[in-house]
């Protein structure tokens, strides 16, 4: 894990990407000036210096981040890859948005494995990511121990097949107190548990239910961090340009309608070059 003073900057990187995108200024030159934005004290402006040379030489940065597995997640990673790639319609936009959120969850004192958790895995089902790589780069994740490593690869290969509502309650603390007998000493669990009362409680009552009515009652109870969603873009601007020109082709039909009820339309008007000369009787 970084320092707060890290996540802090992260945070304040994407977010600034983010706004300034749809301003189409090339994202060099957004890096260039968000550089100069971040605190020297911290590793992200070398990072930054990093980016900006893979993105001259190949167009894209998420090579780079690859290569800085100390400073960027597998997760972080992965989430750009797939934003830059050309087969998926997955917004870079989007991806800013949600580094930028995990970050500031990072930020607080609330932040907790079960909270990243449950974000990440919110993140690919909201915006169709591929399970298979999105959970193998979520267990590389350094907030994560050994027990939630084997646990989120167990469910890379068991997604699909077993409810995640039902994962997440057998391995939480509610499940284990209702298999405990009334007055006796509770039982070492087999497996660690890694939810606690309350998550239990939650995904007990989701079961067999889409997994983002989980997701939701999780973000309402508990207060985990909220996915963002794709905005839908302001249509208006172009919507004025195509208003005009319908009118001004309404304009000239109504003086077409006019000239043809007075005393008929000249065609002569419409000709773009000399009129052809008649052929002569001779």
């Amino acid at each position: 894990m970084l320092k707060l003073e890290e996540y802090v900057e992260q945070a304040y990187l994407f977010r600034v990407i983010g706004e300034r995108l749809p301003e189409s200024l090339p994202l060099q030159e957004l890096l260039t000036q968000v550089r100069e934005e971040l605190l020297t004290t911290t590793k992200l402006p070398m990072a930054v210096d990093f980016l900006l040379s893979e993105l001259r030489h190949l167009g894209v940065f998420g090579s780079a981040m690859v290569r800085l597995p100390h400073y960027f997640t597998s997760f972080q990673t992965y989430i750009v890859r797939e934003a830059e790639s050309d087969r998926g319609r997955f917004e870079i936009r989007v991806a800013f948005e949600i580094l930028r959120h995990q970050a500031e969850f990072l930020t607080k004192k609330e932040a907790s494995p079960q909270g990243v958790f449950l974000y990440q895995f919110e993140t690919l089902c909201r915006n169709r990511l591929s399970y298979d790589y999105g959970l193998k780069a979520m267990s590389e994740d350094p907030i994560y121990d050994d027990h939630w490593r084997e646990w989120i690869l167990t469910l890379r290969h068991q997604i699909g097949l077993v409810d995640l509502a039902d994962m997440v309650y057998v391995r939480s603390q509610h499940y284990l107190n209702r298999k405990m007998p009334a007055g006796d000493s509770p039982l070492p669990p087999v497996k660690p548990t890694l939810f606690g009362e309350k998550e239990g409680k939650i995904a007990l009552a989701n079961r067999q239910k889409d997994p983002l009515y989980l997701f939701a009652a999780l973000q309402r109870h508990l207060g985990y961090p909220r996915v963002p969603r794709p905005k839908r873009i302001d249509q208006s601007p172009q919507r004025i340009p195509q208003l005009m020109r319908r009118v001004e082709q309404l304009e000239t039909r109504i003086k077409l309608i006019e000239e043809e009820h007075r005393n008929g339309i000249d065609i002569t008007q419409f000709y773009r070059g000399p009129l052809p000369s008649e052929p002569s009787d001779g």
